[in-house]
């Protein structure tokens, strides 16, 4: 990490591929949640990508409606069990988060009949305002509000005596909490602090959230005395161990990240997402063969992984075995189409970089540049660059000084030259 993002904390990438983690792990909410974020800092930069910026959008859409329906099921058990009160509060959670009117419709009506039951046979008016009736979609959620109503959206995607915890940390947690979220760390170290000094409970999640907001501050040292005392206290919390591991990362301690991993209890270290960790452990020490061999034992033994391919390709890359890093990476757009959703552009553009490198100048890579030039405009030039290398290589050499014309403009336009 450079000196810069080291104080400016991990890039879009980065949060987007934690997000994706997450997502395969069937963490909604901490999906949403790095999502939410990367969409943030991706509107912080002078040339936003606006495929990057759509995508962020439909997998915050995505884990909106995964929650939504994981408590909508939630909601039914407590009705089950015999806990209306329970059951009316998680169907109103479910309607505040889902992206879709028809679910929330469906929602509002299974609450309807709930209320009907019960025997007051009202909801309080000031939490159930506007909630029968369909509200409009939006990229994110929640779109506007107070700092209260932020707060209780981040803490509604949390395990469920996670978010009641932190609901009961008082308002400079809550303050501290949004601003984490929002990618301002200065406030939200401000605010943190203040919160573990008038709360100071050693058992608290309060901990963790100050370690995050150290860690993009730069402030590693600090963030791992705090996580040290959180595994105390939560030996079951993944994120700290995850934060860790990006300290170690950074500070080239791996040796130390492999032996937390390894006492981790065998329910939690059989998880991908610590296996995850695993691999990307060997990785930045260096170990490349090591992490290949594991990446690939581990997709044997518990099936395909997106997160966990996508390293694995990587991991080829760096032993510069082109061919089997470009056939994953091949893998992983087909699986994007296969479900019908839009291949992301970054997997694309190292399909279609090491085919060349490979040697490969079919027409069908051509199409492949010809839409990342739509896909990822700040890197036009290089895209119309390859295609004129691949028509001059073909002979065409009126197509070849075209779209050389088209770099050269694109060229000027970014202000940006095309990687060799």
């Amino acid at each position: 990490m450079s000196f810069l993002n080291l104080f400016s904390g991990p890039d879009p990438d980065k949060l987007e591929d934690k997000g994706d983690a997450y997502l395969a792990s069937r963490l909604w909410g901490q999906a949403k949640q790095f999502y939410e974020r990367a969409l943030h800092k991706l509107e912080q930069l002078p040339r936003s990508d606006e495929n990057q910026r759509r995508r962020l959008e439909d997998k915050i859409r995505q884990t909106r409606r995964s929650l939504a329906r994981d408590h909508q099921q939630t909601a039914l058990v407590y009705l089950e069990g015999g806990y209306p009160e329970e059951a009316r509060e998680t169907f109103q959670l479910a309607m505040d988060i889902s992206p879709d009117p028809a679910v929330r419709k469906e929602l509002a009506q299974q609450l309807s009949g709930l209320v009907q039951h019960t025997d007051s046979g009202e909801i309080p008016h000031d939490e159930t305002e506007d909630h029968t009736l369909p509200r409009e979609d939006h990229a994110t959620f929640p779109a506007a509000g107070t700092t209260n109503e932020h707060f209780r959206a981040l803490c509604h995607t949390l395990p469920e005596e996670v978010g009641r915890a932190y609901r009961q940390y008082g308002p400079d947690f809550m303050e501290g909490y949004v601003a984490l979220n929002k990618g301002d760390f200065e406030m939200a170290i401000a605010f943190l602090e203040k919160a573990l000094t008038t709360m100071p409970q050693p058992e608290s999640y309060i901990p963790l959230e100050l370690a995050t907001a150290y860690f993009h501050q730069g402030r590693l040292e600090e963030a791992r005395d705090l996580l040290e005392q959180v595994r105390l206290h939560h030996p079951e919390a993944l994120p700290a161990y995850q934060l860790l591991c990006e300290i170690y990362w950074e500070q080239g301690a791996t040796a130390q990240a492999e032996a937390l991993l390894a006492s981790l209890p065998p329910h939690l270290a059989r998880s991908r997402a610590v296996m995850l960790l695993k691999g990307k452990t060997l990785f930045r020490a260096g170990r490349f063969e090591e992490a290949r061999d594991f990446y690939q034992d581990t997709i044997h033994a518990f099936g395909w992984h997106d997160p966990m391919a996508l390293e694995l390709a990587r991991t080829h890359e760096a032993l510069y075995e082109v061919t089997a890093a470009r056939t994953l990476y091949g893998q992983l757009m087909e699986r994007c189409r296969g479900c019908g959703s839009r291949s992301d552009p970054r997997v694309t553009h190292k399909y279609a970089e090491l085919s060349f490198a490979d040697g490969l100048r079919g027409s069908d890579l051509i199409e492949l540049y010809l839409e990342l030039t739509q896909e990822v405009p700040n890197e036009a030039a290089l895209y119309f660059h390859r295609i004129s290398q691949i028509y001059f290589h073909r002979g065409n050499t009126v197509e070849g000084e075209r779209f050389r014309q088209f770099a050269s403009r694109a060229l000027r336009d970014t202000d940006l030259s095309p990687r060799r």
